[in-house]
């Protein structure tokens, strides 16, 4: 079913008002010390609405990467240090120009009994890269010269690329590359090869999967896991309080610090896992102007975001991604409000008096307070924003390709990986619009250095760039934060996008 505030209400019409504060006698079992299989667990999630579709390579929404994960593998996926690790993969070797790479399969089978092959892998990344289709991992993989990749047997694969790239394996780690069987374009029942079985699907609404026994990394403890439409942030909460759900994705500090030693709601943080923003795009007016993205960088009050947003749960950004991850430039001084300056270069751009609009949407939780609080910190700049609440369903699409301002959130990924789906003139989710040649030339330098010490230099360099002139207003990064019953067991505090995110093959029920 799908879950919104009305639909939660009237669900649990008869609940006494003693069983939402937590307090009632009939709360769960808490998780068992070990492991126990059995059971159905629902976890709720906000969804995309109706055009939802289960194609992995389609997936850009939380709910949809988990759905994704749930049923499918990938080659590699990030460690909790947003490393890449092997999965589907068994290894990986390069040649010494790192032009080629042999990728060794583990064995591991479909859904439907198949073997996964090499040919599937080379298969699945063909449709990624596919000129008429738009897939958001394709500009992860298009450093593959596929016509000249190869199938060595059913177990190895070697990939040829177009230039030597010594970080491949964040590659087959990206968001989206999922491996599915050769010549796969029906998803309404997909195959995969991961932890948990297609059942069925309601757009929209839910997805029911079933446990799969021969898993190659054993089976899950689970019996059923069901997938749970629930968009408002307080319907998640609500409905898990409730009793209609097991695990509830995305809840605020507020929540959080409201049920901070409830009976009926344990609390997982995941810390710096997820970058708060807001994104100019900088191939338009108003924020063609260099002068005037400098304004905005110096409105923004970090600490009082960090605080009033995120209710203190993260920490002060300093406008680029990956705070503490491989190639961070920590060396950059942190940027902080300076009004009297911010004044000055509203009029320098010869926008005083001008009134931005700035898109924000509940599709992602804390969005909308966040443009709020930015908005009465422009108050007196010269600089007015105005503050538009879009369509949640359609937002991440309409605000990539219209407006000027947005909000923005990003969870973990390698540095590498946010630059090349993110800031690449032909990158397929770049919404800030960054387009330097300059720029493209110096990430191709950074990814085909062997040397440590001169790719380091030449990633702090795009950072650098970024820095002084990007769209990217990276003012906090988040705690993630999941709420599950007492009765849930397993549930790993690991960044959002990595391995163990979203996990539920690890998950049991007490």
């Amino acid at each position: 079913m799908t879950l919104t505030r009305r639909g939660f209400l009237g669900l649990t019409a008869g609940l006494s008002a003693v069983t939402l504060t937590g307090c009632a006698t009939d709360a769960p079992a808490p998780a068992a010390a070990g492991p126990r299989g059995g059971g159905r667990l629902r976890a709720a999630f906000a969804g995309g609405g109706a055009k939802e579709v289960l194609d992995p390579h389609l997936a850009n929404l939380f709910v949809e990467a988990a759905r994704s994960k749930a049923v499918f593998d990938k080659l590699a996926d990030l460690g909790q240090d947003v490393s890449a690790q092997p999965r589907l993969a068994e290894k990986w070797e390069p040649s010494a120009d790192l032009l080629r790479w042999r990728i060794t399969l583990r064995e591991a089978v479909f859904h439907n009994g198949k073997p996964v092959r090499a040919q599937d892998v080379l298969a699945s990344y063909a449709r990624i890269l596919d000129p008429q289709r738009t897939f958001r991992a394709k500009s992860s993989l298009s450093l593959i010269d596929l016509p000249n990749s190869r199938a060595v047997d059913d177990r190895t694969v070697e990939f040829a690329l177009t230039r030597p790239f010594v970080e491949f394996p964040n590659a087959l780690a990206a968001f989206g590359t999922y491996i599915v069987p050769e010549g796969t374009e029906d998803f309404t029942a997909p195959i995969g090869s991961g932890p948990f079985r297609f059942e069925s699907f309601a757009p929209g609404k839910s997805v029911l999967l079933k446990r799969n026994a021969d898993y190659w990394e054993g089976a899950p403890h689970l019996d059923e896991l069901e997938f749970v439409i629930a968009n408002e942030e307080s319907a998640r909460a609500n409905a898990l309080l409730g009793g209609q759900v097991e695990y509830a994705h995305d809840l605020t500090p507020t929540t959080a610090r409201a049920n901070t030693g409830s009976d009926r709601m344990t609390l997982h943080r995941s810390p710096n896992s997820a970058v708060q923003s807001f994104a100019m795009k900088v191939d338009r007016a108003p924020f063609d102007d260099p002068d005037l993205r400098e304004a905005l960088f110096l409105l923004a009050d970090r600490p009082q975001l960090v605080e009033a947003v995120l209710g203190g749960s993260g920490q002060v950004g300093n406008d680029l991604f990956g705070k503490g991850y491989e190639h961070y430039a920590d060396d950059i001084p942190q940027r902080g409000r300076d009004l009297d300056r911010a004044k000055f270069l509203i009029r320098k751009a010869g926008a005083e008096g001008l009134t931005v609009r700035l898109d924000t949407s509940t599709a992602a939780a804390g969005m909308v307070e966040a443009a709020t609080v930015f908005a009465d910190q422009a108050k007196g700049s010269g600089l007015t924003i105005e503050v538009v609440t879009g369509n949640k369903d359609s937002y991440w699409s309409d605000t990539l390709k219209n407006g000027s301002l947005s909000s923005f959130r990003s969870g973990a990924m390698p540095i590498e990986t946010h630059i090349a789906q993110r800031l690449l003139s032909d990158s397929g989710t770049n919404v800030t619009k960054w387009a330097r040649p300059e720029f493209d030339a110096l990430y191709r330098k950074a990814v085909s250095t062997v040397d440590e010490t001169e790719r380091a230099a030449a990633y702090r360099e795009m950072q650098g760039s970024l820095h002084a002139q990007g769209g990217y207003l990276m003012w906090g990064f988040a705690d993630w934060i999941v709420g599950t019953s007492p009765n849930v067991g397993g549930v790993a505090t690991a960044p959002a996008n990595t391995l163990d995110w979203a996990r539920f093959d690890r998950v049991w029920l007490g």
